[in-house]
């Protein structure tokens, strides 16, 4: 007997009620990207920049900033959560955090600055309920992921998460999507048919980077078979950094696209 079916008749309903108030999003203890607190920066110290191996974390150039402000700029597109700065800062300016709800409309607002402004109203948002209301269709096109995401795409369909039950399916056929999933830092060789399955899907059609690679090409980046990203390759209308997404972060990137759910990222920092 399959381990979920004893589960339900044991247990009963498997299901979570997230993202309702309250209810378990199955993410408990995952570290998610680091926070910084550039007050407590020293002003020599470059130790987080050399432990980045994607160059999320970069020194500010001259002139040095103000004391109390960031000596380095963190592009949390770049991030891959490895904690390995965390583990580098003398000063605990960075610390873990369980940031992972990191999907953003703006690349920029993947980017730490020190002043916040009000998040800006798109016009994407409006469109997208007013076309699909409650509902989403999917196809998902892997373009050289290593299948870390894939492997969390596809805990999507257990009974914990259920995806169904948030009205959001995946399609074998672009002819029926909504909405193009790319993972994978879009090497050379799926740049054409990454084009192809857009071209396609029927208008209105929406693109969204999942992943790390997907959004810059993290530790594939320069590589001898590319890939960069999709940034340049198709117009992205929702970025969603991880290396990988976890099933929740997924969950709520898609649930923020379908303006269901209010975006938990602005200014490189989580204000949710």
């Amino acid at each position: 007997m399959p381990q979920w079916t004893l589960f339900g008749l044991t247990r009963g309903q498997a299901s979570t009620r997230w993202p309702a108030p309250g209810a378990d999003d199955g993410q408990a203890g995952v570290l998610g990207m680091p926070r910084l607190d550039p007050s407590r920066c020293q002003a020599d110290c470059s130790a987080c920049a050399q432990a980045c191996i994607t160059q999320a974390i970069q020194l500010v150039p001259s002139p040095a900033p103000a004391p109390g402000e960031a000596r380095i700029r963190i592009d949390y597109g770049r991030c891959i959560a490895c904690q390995l700065c965390v583990e580098a800062c003398p000063t605990g300016a960075l610390q873990p955090s369980g940031d992972w709800a990191l999907g953003v409309r703006d690349r920029d607002d993947l980017v730490w600055r020190e002043a916040l402004d009000a998040p800006p109203a798109k016009a994407l948002a409006s469109g997208i309920r007013r076309v699909f209301g409650r509902s989403l269709h999917i196809r998902h096109v892997d373009a050289g992921s290593c299948n870390g995401c894939e492997s969390e795409l596809q805990a999507l369909g257990n009974p914990f998460y259920n995806l169904h039950r948030l009205g959001i399916f995946f399609t074998p056929s672009p002819r029926f999507a909504d909405l193009l999933l790319v993972t994978g830092p879009v090497s050379y060789a799926m740049r054409e048919p990454l084009r192809a399955t857009y071209d396609a899907m029927p208008e209105p059609r929406w693109v969204m980077a999942c992943g790390t690679c997907a959004v810059c090409g993290g530790v594939a980046e320069g590589g001898y078979a590319g890939g960069a990203g999709l940034d340049g390759v198709l117009p992205v209308d929702m970025w969603l950094p991880g290396c990988p997404p976890n099933p929740a972060a997924l969950i709520h990137a898609l649930l923020q696209l379908l303006e269901r759910v209010p975006a938990d990222f602005h200014g490189g920092r989580h204000v949710g």
